[in-house]
Formats: C-alpha cells, sequence, structure tokens
C-alpha cells in the first residue's frame, strides 16, 4: 500500500511539473502580448508610454552630487553604443539599492529550464564602490526605474492619479486631496486625551493586498474597556493600499513604506515607545521599524512571518521569489502568487477587471449572499492598484529577503523585548517552518501554532481569543 502511495504521489508530481510548464509558458506568451496591447492602450488614453520591466536592464550609475541641506543625486545611465544621459534626483531619500533585481529579472519557463539566462544575469550584476570622490555605486537597473524616477525630478509626476487602468471612486481616491497626499490612512482607537497620559501605544501592520480593516473589523471590537482605555490603537493602511496614497510615480520601497508609518504614525501621534503586530508582509516592516527604534519597541507580535532562510550560493531575492511563487498550478494558492509574482501585465489586467470595478463584485457578493455576508476582507483585496501592489511584492517580499537575516539578528542582539510568533497550522500562502525559522534566529521568540487555522482564519474566525492573547503579551512585557 505504500508503495502504492508513493508511485502515485511521484505521478501526481510529475504531471504538476508537465502541466505547470505548458500553463506558465503559455502564460509567458500571453504576458508579452499583453504588453503590447497595454503600450498602445496607454499611449492612445494617457498620450504617453507606460513603462514596464519588459525593457533590457541598463547600467545606471548613482552618485552623490553637491552638499548642504538639499543633497539631490545624479543617476548616470548609459547602453553600448549610446551616449550617456544624466538625471537628476532632486529626492535624495530614494536609493537604488531598495530596487529588488526581481523586478525585471524574471526567466521564461523554457530560459529557467536550461539555466543559461539566470547564470548569465547573475554574473551580469556587479557592485562597485571608489572613493569619497568619486561614483559612489554601480547597479543592473531596468530602464524603467529609470524613467519612473525621472518623475521625481521638480517635484513632477509624469502618469495621470489615478490611471485609466484604475479605479476612480471617491474611496479610491479619497487620499488625493492635498491634505492627505503626505499620510498614510490610520484608524485611532482606543485611550484617548494628551498624549503624555496614554500609558502604551500599539501599531497593527496590515499584510500584502489588505488594509486595516482586517484589525479594525476584527480585534478593535473585541479588546476589552479595560485595554481600550489602556492603549491607543494604531492600525494603517499601507501605502498603496485600502484608503491610503497610491502614488504612480511610487516604487514602494521599504524606505518609502516605513517612512510613510514614521510620519502618519509615530510622528503625528508623537508615539514614544510601542507594542508592533503584524501579518504576513507586515511582518517585514515590522522588523525594520524594530530595528530602527531598538529603545521603543515594548513587545513584537508576529502573525505567519515570510522568512526564507537563503541557501547558501543562492541569491536571496531570486531564491525568495520562487519559494512565494513556485511556477506550478497546484496547490491553487501556489498558482495565484506565481501569477501574480511573475507576469506584470497579467496580473494588471487582474487588477484592471477586479480593482477597477470592485464596486460591482461588492454589489454583486451582498446581492448573492443577501447583504449576510460583511465585506471587509473583499474591500482590502480591492482597494489598492497594480503599481502599489507590483512593487511592493517585489521590493518588499523579495527584495528584503537578504536582509530578513541581520533585522532578526539586530532584534536578537538589541532588543529586549518579547517575541511571540503565530501561525495557522493549515496555512498554505506562508508554511509554518518560517515561524520556526525566526525563532532558529531568534530563540527566545515563542511560536504557537494554531490548529485547523489558516492565513486568514489565524485572525479571523478567532478574533476574540486573539484579542485576549494580545492583551495579555501587552501586559506582560508592561509588568517586564
Amino acid at each position: 500500500m505504500e508503495r502504492i502511495k508513493s508511485v502515485l504521489a511521484m505521478a501526481g508530481e510529475f504531471l504538476n511539473d508537465v502541466i505547470s510548464f505548458l500553463v506558465f509558458t503559455l502564460l509567458d506568451l500571453v504576458d508579452i502580448v499583453l504588453c503590447h496591447v497595454y503600450k498602445l492602450a496607454d499611449f492612445f488614453v494617457e498620450d504617453e508610454w507606460k513603462p514596464c520591466y519588459c525593457s533590457p536592464s541598463r547600467e545606471a550609475i548613482a552618485a552623490a552630487t553637491g552638499g548642504g541641506g538639499g543633497g539631490g543625486g545624479k543617476i548616470l545611465v548609459s547602453e553600448p553604443g549610446e551616449s550617456k544621459k544624466i538625471v537628476r534626483l532632486t529626492c535624495s531619500k530614494l536609493h537604488l539599492e531598495e530596487i529588488s533585481d526581481t523586478l525585471y529579472t524574471r526567466p521564461s519557463v523554457v530560459s529557467e529550464v536550461s539555466k543559461s539566462t539566470a547564470i548569465i544575469r547573475s554574473q551580469s550584476k556587479k557592485v562597485k564602490r571608489r572613493g569619497d570622490g568619486g561614483v559612489g555605486s554601480t547597479f543592473t537597473v531596468n530602464s524603467t526605474v529609470i524613467e519612473m524616477l525621472q518623475g521625481r525630478i521638480g517635484g513632477q509626476q509624469t502618469l495621470p492619479s489615478p490611471r485609466w487602468s484604475d479605479c476612480d471612486c471617491a474611496t479610491c481616491t479619497s487620499w488625493s486631496s492635498a491634505s492627505c497626499k503626505e499620510s498614510l490612512f490610520v484608524k485611532v482607537d482606543g485611550a484617548t486625551g494628551d498624549y503624555n497620559n496614554v500609558r502604551e501605544d500599539v501599531i497593527f501592520i496590515h499584510g500584502f493586498i489588505s488594509s486595516s480593516a482586517f484589525w479594525t473589523e476584527t480585534l478593535y471590537p473585541n479588546f476589552s474597556k479595560s485595554a481600550k482605555s489602556k492603549y491607543r490603537l494604531f492600525a494603517v493602511d499601507l501605502l498603496g493600499f485600502g484608503r491610503s496614497p497610491k502614488p504612480t510615480d511610487s516604487l514602494y520601497t521599504l524606505r518609502e513604506h516605513l517612512e510613510m508609518i514614521e510620519r502618519s504614525v509615530i510622528e503625528a501621534h508623537k508615539v514614544k515607545s510601542f507594542h508592533i503586530v503584524a501579518h504576513s508582509l507586515g511582518c517585514i516592516l515590522a522588523l525594520a521599524l524594530a530595528v530602527k527604534y531598538p529603545g521603543s519597541v515594548k513587545s513584537l507580535t508576529l502573525l505567519a512571518p515570510p522568512y526564507f532562510p537563503t541557501p547558501k550560493g543562492e541569491q536571496a531575492t531570486q531564491y525568495m521569489m520562487r519559494r512565494v511563487a513556485p511556477r506550478r498550478v497546484w496547490p491553487v494558492i501556489s498558482f495565484g502568487a506565481s501569477v501574480a509574482c511573475w507576469y506584470e501585465h497579467i496580473s494588471r489586467t487582474i487588477c484592471l477587471v477586479i480593482c477597477k470595478n470592485h464596486r460591482i463584485w461588492e454589489f454583486l457578493a451582498k446581492l448573492v449572499t443577501r447583504n449576510r455576508m460583511r465585506t471587509y476582507l473583499m474591500e482590502g483585496f480591492f482597494l489598492h492598484t497594480h503599481n502599489a501592489a507590483w512593487h511592493t511584492l517585489h521590493n518588499i517580499i523579495c527584495g528584503t529577503a537578504g536582509k530578513m537575516e541581520s533585522y532578526l539578528d539586530e532584534i536578537k542582539n538589541r532588543l529586549k523585548c518579547d517575541v511571540t510568533i503565530y501561525h495557522g497550522k493549515d496555512d498554505e500562502v506562508i508554511p509554518v517552518e518560517c515561524s520556526y525559522n525566526v525563532q532558529s534566529r531568534i530563540p527566545r521568540a515563542h511560536v504557537k501554532v494554531v490548529e485547523n487555522k489558516d492565513h486568514i482564519t489565524i485572525v479571523v474566525g478567532r478574533q476574540d481569543t486573539f484579542a485576549r492573547e494580545l492583551e495579555e503579551i501587552w501586559k506582560n512585557a508592561s509588568d517586564n
């Protein structure tokens, strides 16, 4: 019997490999066709080409220029046989090393089988450092990155906001007023009054393609009166998601996400010390925030942290992309993640169909369920743009893969706060091994695997229990 099961498993795996190869080879071709379709559509609707990551990579050299507080910088762009071009940046806060190479190095299925393309491209990436007076760094950067950076020259934005393929409803564009562009949407609850009298602050960070409603519709109503009188609760919509700004010229880097959280919560509400609760992608931002404020974090609670240790000899960003998006048709969640991560134009089409028309889908959901189903999870899934989701996926989940170990080591060695990790045993998005991987780097971390719960139901459906658990974590942290 065991031998039969083994043979069937091998046959199933082989069948999955064959079907996956055929399906994703077809998707490679479809994405190429859609690339040209969107170029034409963008040109006719917006009178200019929309830069994409199908373009060949260029050598971009970032050199620091000028002194003083204004700073600024230059990007030297060159290609064989072409004259060099200088792009001057007035915004000195964006650094090219934050751009993930997975944005523009995504080999097709056929080329990946031979491995030749991946090897050639990995060998072509060079980083050089010189003295103070010369060029600072050399990066292989896709031309699209350069074109998008040009939109920041003099503060101009080259593309309309929202774009024709994005939703223009009042909810999705509520951030476009001048007073909202520089701040995230933050849902504040709990203790009120003078900030000097508030004893504790808590920052909630949601995951990928979600919103603050993941917390406010589940945990906020279930916290005890005692907790709400003691803690100020801050649930943010990350940059590009929910009701927060969705700038078309943003590359949604780690620095941009962190700066917006700092500006919208820590600075705006004069937060001095805080607890952090984060889910999935939000765990990466939580770790980076904790490392930046080591003396301010009182407790760190992570739900399904996406940490895959990079094997020796592997490139961290590429390895991470293949783990979260393995290009397999089964299980279904892997297929969905693979389409979202590997195919820029197919994923844009999905956003065009779903996100731009989210009001129709929400109406249909309410009609079918006779308005008996709460749609806050749908709203979180719908309220984003392709530009935000695409760049956040690559620059945060994939792009920070090489930084994760240093973040975890910093928390192990420099932070004294408690670290608690929750993971649903049935999670098919982020496997349970990721939480144990984190614990291997931070031995004092407590891992709690919840039976019969997945990536979403680790909170949704057990919100009352989880609210009590969080209150206990915060109480213990305050007593220590």
